[in-house]
């Protein structure tokens, strides 16, 4: 119920209006927003450089209702890349293609995200297609399959789901193609006919999936992580579960997989202790490291993840 109602107010206009209105509410999002500008995200990237953390910059936005809005949001995110080469710091992109159109017209989406690998790829980047809620799985995986397979950009990557029933499948046919693919849990409301309800369940396919996707990477050489951290190995565990992560770091020493082979990921101001010690411990790191002025529905779903972030907005509320 909890987690229902503020995933429902992440998509609310009206609560949107109220709680943007609150001069607390910035604050409160700002643990885990880098800012609402560019040069914001890539100072905080700077800093997570100086600790060994990689990131990946998202510039906030999803479900963009206007064509003219989703050209403009895929010319933002050019200008994300060039901020990324110029400034020098170790971090590669992520998208959602609802920003860059995919709910408008599916061409629109596909010029504009070829666009955005072509950019990536002459400044030798990577660009990772975030995965948005079930509705979206089916294109989504046949823009990225598109893109890779027929257009041949290799600097592309996809995130699966480890909630969805279907997650299993999509896992072995992207791993059997040595896909660079990021699993996580999951932070939508979806039907009980197409995801888990019970989190016991959800996380024993996170580890069934990171299992599979381990094996496949020892298969295909255990590709690693580049020496400027911007491309990913093919292995990346999107997940703030100390369980699931041991699970993984046992299974992977298990099959002799290499640590530079692994990545985990992890959000900007979630676990920092955690992150830092992975990162000591020699595991590559990197942080999601989300900015811009659309901070609203993407807090609002940490707010719906975990109660101890509600308690921090209650907080900063009573502070205000």
């Amino acid at each position: 119920m909890f987690r229902t109602f503020f995933i429902y107010l992440s998509k609310a206009a009206w609560a949107r209006n109220i709680i943007t209105g609150w001069n607390f509410a910035w604050r409160a999002a700002s643990r885990f927003v880098a800012g609402e500008t560019l040069e914001d995200a890539i100072r905080v990237i700077r800093q997570l450089n100086q600790k060994g953390i990689n990131a990946t910059l998202d510039h906030l936005g999803e479900h963009t209702t206007d064509l003219e809005f989703a050209r403009r949001a895929a010319q933002e995110i050019l200008q994300v890349l060039d901020a990324i080469s110029l400034s020098g710091v170790r971090a590669n992109v992520s998208i959602k293609l609802t920003q860059i159109g995919l709910s408008l017209d599916e061409g629109v989406c596909r010029e504009n995200l070829q666009m955005i690998l072509q950019k990536a790829s002459a400044l030798g980047n990577f660009i990772r297609i975030d995965m948005e809620d079930s509705p979206w799985v089916d294109t989504t995986l046949r823009l990225f399959n598109q893109m890779r397979h027929e257009q041949g950009f290799e600097n592309v990557g996809i995130v699966i789901q480890s909630y969805l029933y279907r997650s299993e499948a999509d896992i072995r046919h992207l791993s059997a193609a040595c896909s660079r693919v990021r699993l996580c849990k999951g932070a939508y409301k979806e039907p009980q006919d197409v995801a888990y309800p019970r989190k016991a369940d959800v996380d024993s396919s996170y580890d069934r999936l990171a299992q599979i996707m381990m094996d496949g990477a020892l298969a295909a050489g255990c590709p690693a992580l580049s020496l400027d951290g911007r491309l990913p190995p093919i292995i990346a565990l999107a997940t703030h579960d100390e369980r699931r992560i041991n699970f993984a770091r046992r299974y992977a020493r298990k099959i002799g997989l290499p640590k530079e082979s692994l990545e985990f990921q992890m959000l900007y101001g979630i676990r920092r202790d955690l992150q830092e010690q992975l990162s000591k411990d020699g595991a590559p790191v990197r942080v999601y490291v989300p900015y811009g002025s659309e901070w609203y529905p993407y807090y609002v779903r940490r707010l719906a993840e975990r109660p101890a972030n509600l308690w921090f907005f209650i907080s900063n509320f009573f502070r205000k």
